[in-house]
């Protein structure tokens, strides 16, 4: 039993219900069959009643057995329905959360493993909802029922009933001490190697190049043979607890019988409440049985419901909650924010404070390292301060919602990401429903159509996984035609021109140019190339998570000695962060 499992029942209360009435039906439509049957046998072989006589209560006996099918197979599509439901709104609800959650969050975990979870994981519950929990109400439902009518019946059969059933769930649950520790072991592995394969073949090439390919392939074997132990290991728990439950069962209805038995041979019971009793004996214990050979199930299930549940409770670091309206124009200002990631002790930002007022175009210079891209996740969302706050025009960053405030802003990151899907979709991405003409233009401006058209589909060539079909500087030029196309009043550029040649770089620049020259358009640079910087309305050197300086170009480098050692370093007429 797990609470916060059972707490994903009241999304489907009535086929929970259901279910559990269903299970009562069946109870009394068992109980029906074993008194028809043994009413039947004694007539026909103890009192002699001719077989025509009978056939009435045959007939009703076959009906009796036709509903108890039906039932079952009404209660096994409803369990079925139930579970299908609980893990459509549980995996909807897990990736939401981890939208939620934002890029910083899974950058810290393996993306194999997240994506196990999310398929693999949530689909381990099924077993849960559509087996062990229906098993357990039916071993509940059935033997309390059955009992209770038993009871007035023979004392005797009651008390043995009532002492041998306990030992299948104790047994059941010790072993399942066992085979819990072991489910969540080989869930472990599990992730563990759907992460290692997935890196292995998003590094595929590169461990061609380095003829490390052969290592990986005994890597591969290794965590595999791993996960093989581990799921031996499961299994042989699952056959000794299957072994010691049909065992207790066996030996349970084997009591009954003997001491019907015996009763039966000195008279001390009648032969049809006898018969009743031995056909009803095996259905008291069988959904116990039952119950037990889906133990196994619904131990995997609660390892892998661990993970999950891991991902939902990740608290948000941001509220969700807008108060205030997004403002017009933009002044950006950062107050004394500190940031620091979680498991650090050294802040990415310390005591940072900066402002981008509207119209302007503020850079970003510093080595690598010094906390730039964390001030930009800080400003799109993804993470809050530790301390200190971002407002926009005086209001609270956190009080704005997030969606619309990342529709007022387009973003150029170091190293976009494209879909797999067509050229014109990954543009389209920043403007839904733009039409073909205005991706083509975002496409000129951004110095990219001249190489989709010589595309053998044009347009709707496919990027490829992370965009493997296309070159760096061509994924670079359709991650600025999206910004391009979305013409937003922030723009932010982490490295815009990275992968570019001097000829696409000097087109792309053009068009970037074009962009931030329009006067109501802020715009924050970050490691952009020394003529971007050049001449930006302000220069923040960052070194160390603090800024070291401010001012525009010739100030800094008159004043700075960090910023001069950059473009030194770095070369004239370049600068990197």
């Amino acid at each position: 039993m797990n609470r916060r499992l059972l707490s994903e029942l009241r999304l489907v209360r009535l086929p929970f219900v259901l279910t559990c009435v269903l299970t009562l039906l069946l109870a009394g439509v068992v109980l029906t069959q074993a008194a028809f049957l043994s009413n039947i046998i004694t007539r026909v072989f103890l009192l002699k009643v001719a077989l025509g006589d009978v056939l009435p209560s045959l007939a009703f006996l076959a009906g009796v057995v036709g509903m108890r099918a039906l039932l079952v197979y009404v209660e096994r599509r409803n369990t079925a329905n139930m579970a299908i439901r609980v893990k459509a709104n549980l995996r909807d609800r897990f990736m939401s959360h981890l939208m939620r959650l934002g890029p910083v969050y899974i950058w810290g975990r393996r993306t194999g493993e997240l994506t196990m979870t999310a398929t693999e994981g949530i689909e381990a519950l099924d077993a849960y909802f559509r087996g062990f929990l229906p098993g357990l109400i039916g071993a509940i439902v059935i033997p309390t029922v059955i009992a209770i009518v038993v009871l007035p019946i023979d004392g005797l059969s009651f008390l043995v009933m009532l002492l041998t059933a306990p030992l299948i769930p104790l047994f059941m649950m010790l072993i399942g001490a066992t085979a819990g520790g072991l489910a969540h072991r080989q869930f472990t592995q599990m992730r563990r190697m759907g992460a290692h394969f997935l890196d292995v073949m998003q590094g595929l090439v590169t461990l061609k190049l380095f003829n490390r390919s052969q290592a990986q392939v005994e890597s591969i074997a290794h965590i595999t043979d791993q996960f093989r132990q581990a799921t031996m290991r499961i299994l042989r728990v699952s056959f000794l607890s299957a072994f010691m439950l049909e065992m207790l069962s066996t030996l349970s209805i084997a009591i009954v019988a003997v001491e019907i038995g015996i009763r039966l041979l000195y008279r001390g019971i009648g032969f049809e409440q006898a018969l009743f009793l031995l056909i009803i004996a095996p259905e008291f214990y069988l959904p116990l049985r039952a119950l037990g050979a889906r133990f196994h199930a619904g131990a995997t299930s609660l390892a892998t419901a661990r993970e999950i549940y891991r991902v939902l409770d990740a608290p948000i670091q941001r509220t969700l909650i807008p108060s205030a309206p997004i403002p017009e124009h933009l002044n950006i200002r950062f107050e004394h924010v500190t940031f620091t990631y979680d498991q650090r002790s050294h802040p990415a930002l310390n005591d940072i404070t900066l402002d981008i007022p509207f119209g302007h175009k503020v850079a970003l210079v510093g080595a690598s390292g010094s906390g730039k891209t964390t001030l930009a996740n800080l400003l799109l969302g993804f993470i809050t301060p530790t301390t200190g706050r971002i407002t926009v025009n005086g209001v609270d960053l956190t009080s704005l919602d997030i969606n619309q405030w990342r529709e007022r802003l387009a973003w150029v990151p170091q190293k976009p990401y494209l879909f797999n899907t067509t050229i014109a979709e990954n543009i389209r991405i920043a403007k839904t429903g733009a039409s073909h003409a205005q991706i083509v233009l975002a496409a000129q401006a951004a110095g990219a159509h001249d190489f989709v058209s010589q595309l053998p589909q044009g347009y709707d060539s496919p990027c490829g996984e992370h965009g493997m079909r296309l070159s760096g500087g061509q994924v670079q030029r359709i991650a600025i035609a999206r910004a391009i196309l979305k013409d937003a009043p922030l723009l932010i550029l982490d490295e815009a021109t990275a992968n570019l040649d001097v000829e696409n770089e000097a087109i792309v620049q053009t068009a970037l140019s074009n962009l931030l020259r329009a006067p109501d358009r802020t715009a924050l640079v970050i490691a952009h190339r020394l003529n971007t910087v050049i001449d930006a309305d302000s220069i923040y050197v960052i070194m160390d998570g603090q800024v070291v300086e401010r001012g525009t170009h010739d100030e800094v480098m008159a004043h700075n000695a960090a910023y001069r050692e950059l473009v030194r370093a770095f070369g004239e007429d370049t600068l990197d962060a």
